[in-house]
C-alpha cells in the first residue's frame, strides 16, 4: 500500500483537516520532477539543468528575517530555516518555522522555493493543532486528577462508618484507605504539567463539603424530581449507591480521556512519518541532501520533541489499574484498549447460505401461487384482508435492515465513522455484513413460515390443524420477541440492548437527554408507520377476531380508528418532544422549527386517517392541503436543513463545499429522488389506492415500501452532513460528563 492511503486509512478522520496535506505536496513534487526533465532536455550542456550561481547575496539576504533564533542551515547550503515569533505573542505558542530556499535563483528553483513555502505551511498548520491538543488534554487530566482525589474521599467517608462498628479495627482500616489513595497518586508521578500529580490533600474528607454530585436521570420519575428541584447537582449523601455511581462514571471519563490520548500520539506519530516521507522523495527528485537538515528541525520542534501526551498516558493507565481493575494490568487494558473488531469468515459463509436459501424460497413461493393459482384465488380478498398485513410487517423490517446494511456499507467506504457518531461502544457496532445476515435470517424465518402456512392450508391433510396454521404469523413475532429481548450474550446483545435503550428514550422522549442515536431512531419509526399499524392489527386480530375463520372487524372498530390514529401519531410525536427538549437545552430555535415540522406531520396524519375512515369531501379536501403542505415543508428541510445542500455560495455550486461522493451528480439524483418519493405518500389521498390491477393492501404495502427506501436514501446524506460537522469542528471524541462538581472556586 502507497503511504497517502496508509495515511488516509490511519487518520482520525474528524481531524482529517489538520493533518498534513501529503497529497498537495506530492503533486508539487512532481512538478518538480516534469520541471527538472524539460529543462535536462531542452538544455543538456548545462550541468544537471541548472546554472551555478554564488550564494553570497543569498546568504545574505537571509539576514533580513530579522530573528536570531536561526534554527539549522543546510549542509549544502540549500535551504535555511528560522524561527520565527508571530507579531503580539510572547510564549512559544507564537513560535513557527520559516525556510528559505537559497537556491530559487536557478532554473526551476521557484517550484522549489513553492514547495518549501507549502512545506511550512502544513508543518506549521500541524503544529499550532497538536499544541492546542496537548492543552486540552493537560487542562483534562488536571480536572481527573481533582475528580478522582474526591472518589477516594468519597471512598473513605463511605466505608468510614463501618469501620467505627469496630472500635479496634477503626484506625486501622482508615489509615488503609489513605494509604491506598497516596500510594496510587504517588505511583502517577508528581508533575504539574503532567496533570495526574500528586496532591497534599488527597482523600481529605473536609473537601466533601463543596462538592456536590452531578445526577444524570436513569428514569422519567428522577427527571421530574430534578425538574422541581431546579437542578441536576444534588449533595452527596455518602452512600453505597452514590459511590458507585461516581465510580462508574469516573471509569467511563478515563476510558474516554485514554482513546483521546491515543487518537493525539497516533495524529503525531501520522504527521512525523509524512514528514519524512515527502522530505526523502524531495532528496530523491532532486538529488540533494535536505532531508537530514530539515528533519533536523521538525524533530527539535514541539512536535518531534515533546513527550507529554506519552506520560500522560502511562500515568492513565497506572491509575486506572490501581482504581478500577484492582491492580490487574490485563483487566485494566483490556477496558483502556478494547480490541478491534476482526472480520470473520465464517459470518460472510452463513451469510452466503442464507441468502441462498432466501432466494430458492422466494422461486418457490412465486412458483406456488402461479401453479396454484392463488392470484385469483377466491379467497384472495379475504388472505389480503386478514393474512397479509401480518407477513408485510417483516417484510417492512427486512427492508429496512438491508436498507440500513447498504448504509452502513457506504459510511465504511467513505470512511464516515459512524460508530462514533451513534455513540456505539468500541468494538460492539455491527457491521455490514452482520446486518446483512441478520436481515437474511429474518427472511428465511419469514417466507417459512409463509410456505408452510400456504401449504398447510392447501394441504387437505392438514385441514383439522386450521387454528395451528392461522397462529403461525403470532408464532414469528414471539421469536421475533424473545430473540430481541434475549437476556443471555447470543445474537448480538450489545446492540440489541443499545436499541431497546435508545426506543425507551423515544417513548419518554422529554425525560431523557437527547443523542444523535436517540432522534435517529424516531425518524427511522417516523417510516414504519405502516409497521407499527401492522402490530395493532395483530392485536386486534388475534384479541378480538375470529382468527380460526380468517374473519375480523377491525376497520369497522371506532376504538381501532382512533387507535389507528395515535399509532402513526407516536413516531412524530416523540420527535416533536425530541426538538422541544433540545431547544430549551441546547437554546437553539432551529429545533423549535424543526418541532413545528413533525407536527405538521401530525396534523396531516390525523387528517389522512379521519379520511381514510370517513370519506367525504370536506376530509379530502383537509387531508390533502395539510399532507400538501408538510411534504413541503418536509423535503425542504431533508434537503437544506439535514443533507446540508442547495448552498448557492459553495464550492459546489447548489450542494455544499466538502463531498464524501465524487459524482456530484449523485447529489442531484437523490434530492429528485427524494422528493419524487415524499410525493407518493400522498396517493392514499389521491385515491391512486384504488387501482384495479393491484390489491389495496398491496397498495399500502408498497407505498410503505417507497417510504423505507427513501429513508435508507436520507441516512446515507445525514450522516454525511453530520460527519462533516464534526470534522468542522474537530469533534473526534465525546464530552463525557463528570461526576462531581464544585461548588467552592478555590476547589476549581
Amino acid at each position: 500500500m502507497k503511504f497517502g492511503k496508509e495515511l488516509a486509512s490511519q487518520m482520525v478522520q474528524e481531524w482529517q483537516e489538520a493533518y498534513i496535506d501529503y497529497t498537495h505536496l506530492k503533486k508539487l513534487l512532481k512538478n518538480i520532477l516534469k520541471s527538472r526533465q524539460q529543462n535536462a532536455s531542452t538544455s543538456p550542456g548545462r550541468q544537471g539543468g541548472f546554472l551555478k550561481r554564488t550564494l553570497t547575496l543569498y546568504r545574505s539576504f537571509s539576514g533580513l528575517t530579522g530573528h536570531e533564533n536561526c534554527v539549522v542551515k543546510s549542509e549544502e547550503d540549500v535551504i535555511f530555516v528560522n524561527q520565527v515569533q508571530q507579531p503580539g505573542s510572547s510564549d512559544n505558542d507564537g513560535l513557527f518555522y520559516q525556510t528559505i530556499f537559497l537556491k530559487s535563483a536557478e532554473e526551476g528553483g521557484e517550484r522549489e522555493s513553492h514547495f518549501f513555502k507549502d512545506l511550512d505551511e502544513e508543518f506549521n498548520k500541524v503544529l499550532r493543532f497538536y499544541r492546542e491538543k496537548v492543552k486540552e488534554v493537560t487542562l483534562r487530566a488536571e480536572e481527573l486528577s481533582k475528580q478522582m482525589d474526591t472518589l477516594v474521599a468519597l471512598r473513605i467517608k463511605v466505608h468510614k462508618p463501618l469501620t467505627e462498628r469496630n472500635e479496634n479495627h477503626q484506625e486501622v482500616e482508615s489509615s488503609d484507605l489513605v494509604h491506598e489513595a497516596m500510594d496510587v497518586i504517588q505511583e502517577v508521578g508528581p508533575s504539574p504539567v503532567e496533570a495526574l500529580e500528586d496532591r497534599t490533600n488527597v482523600g481529605s474528607l473536609s473537601s466533601l463539603d463543596h462538592v456536590k454530585i452531578n445526577i444524570e436521570p436513569v428514569c422519567p420519575v428522577t427527571t421530574v424530581r430534578s425538574v422541581i428541584k431546579s437542578t441536576t447537582k444534588a449533595d452527596l449523601t455518602f452512600s453505597t449507591v452514590e459511590l458507585r455511581r461516581a465510580k462508574d462514571k469516573l471509569q467511563r471519563a478515563f476510558v474516554e480521556f485514554h482513546r483521546q490520548l491515543g487518537f493525539l500520539r497516533r495524529y503525531r506519530f501520522s504527521n512525523m512519518l509524512a514528514l519524512t516521507k515527502i522530505m526523502k522523495k524531495y532528496d530523491k527528485i532532486t538529488s540533494r541532501n535536505t532531508s537530514k537538515s530539515y528533519l533536523h528541525v521538525v524533530g527539535a520542534s514541539y512536535l518531534g520533541s515533546s513527550d507529554e501526551v506519552n506520560k500522560l498516558i502511562d500515568r492513565v493507565e497506572a491509575t486506572f489499574i490501581k482504581h478500577f481493575s484492582n491492580e490487574n494490568r490485563r483487566t485494566g487494558m483490556k477496558h483502556l484498549k478494547p480490541k478491534n473488531k476482526m472480520e470473520r469468515h465464517r459470518i460472510t459463509f452463513v451469510l452466503g447460505i442464507l441468502t441462498g436459501c432466501s432466494l430458492a424460497l422466494v422461486a418457490n413461493l412465486i412458483v406456488s401461487i402461479r401453479a396454484r393459482g392463488l392470484i385469483r384465488h377466491e379467497g384472495r380478498d379475504q388472505y389480503m384482508n386478514n393474512i397479509f398485513p401480518l407477513y408485510s410487517l417483516f417484510g417492512y423490517i427486512f427492508l429496512h435492515m438491508f436498507m440500513y446494511g447498504i448504509n452502513t456499507y457506504l459510511w465504511r467506504r467513505f470512511r464516515v465513522n459512524y460508530p462514533f457518531i451513534f455513540g456505539f461502544k468500541s468494538g460492539t457496532e455491527l457491521g455490514f455484513r452482520e446486518i446483512f445476515l441478520i436481515a437474511s435470517a429474518l427472511s428465511v424465518l419469514t417466507l417459512v413460515a409463509v410456505l408452510s402456512n400456504l401449504d398447510m392450508e392447501m394441504d387437505p391433510r392438514t385441514l383439522h390443524f386450521q387454528t395451528l396454521t392461522e397462529l403461525v404469523p403470532a408464532g414469528l413475532v414471539v421469536v421475533l420477541l424473545l430473540i430481541t429481548f434475549c437476556p443471555f450474550n447470543i445474537i448480538y446483545r450489545t446492540s440489541r440492548f443499545f436499541l431497546i435503550q435508545c426506543a425507551w428514550r423515544c417513548v419518554f422522549a422529554p425525560f431523557y437527554k437527547v443523542m444523535f442515536s436517540d432522534f435517529f431512531l424516531a425518524d427511522q419509526l417516523t417510516s414504519q408507520v405502516q409497521a407499527l399499524r401492522s402490530l395493532q392489527f395483530y392485536v386486534c386480530y388475534y384479541g378480538w377476531g375470529d382468527f380460526q375463520r380468517r374473519s375480523n372487524q377491525c376497520s369497522e372498530s371506532k376504538i381501532y380508528g382512533i387507535f389507528n390514529i395515535v399509532i402513526a401519531i407516536i413516531p412524530f410525536w416523540s420527535r416533536v418532544l425530541q426538538c422541544l427538549r433540545r431547544m430549551f437545552e441546547e437554546k437553539d430555535l432551529m429545533q423549535g422549527v424543526n418541532g413545528l415540522k413533525y407536527f405538521s406531520t401530525v396534523v396531516a396524519l390525523v387528517f389522512r386517517t379521519m379520511y381514510d375512515l370517513r370519506r367525504g369531501t370536506f376530509w379530502k379536501i383537509m387531508a390533502a392541503s395539510s399532507s400538501g403542505v408538510t411534504t413541503i415543508f418536509s423535503t425542504y428541510w431533508d434537503i437544506v436543513m439535514d443533507w446540508g445542500l442547495l448552498r448557492k455560495n459553495s464550492k459546489n455550486p447548489w450542494l455544499r463545499d466538502k463531498l464524501l461522493v465524487a459524482n456530484k451528480a449523485v447529489y442531484f439524483v437523490a434530492i429528485v429522488v427524494n422528493i419524487l418519493l415524499r410525493l407518493a405518500w400522498m396517493q392514499l389521498v389521491l385515491d391512486f389506492d384504488e387501482a384495479p390491477f393491484i390489491h389495496r393492501r398491496a397498495m399500502i404495502a408498497l407505498v410503505a415500501c417507497l417510504e423505507i427506501l427513501r429513508r435508507g436514501i436520507w441516512n446515507f446524506f445525514r450522516l454525511e452532513n453530520e460527519h462533516f460537522h464534526n470534522v468542522e469542528k474537530y469533534q473526534a471524541y465525546k464530552s463525557t460528563p463528570l461526576p462531581f462538581y464544585y461548588e467552592d472556586e478555590k476547589f476549581l
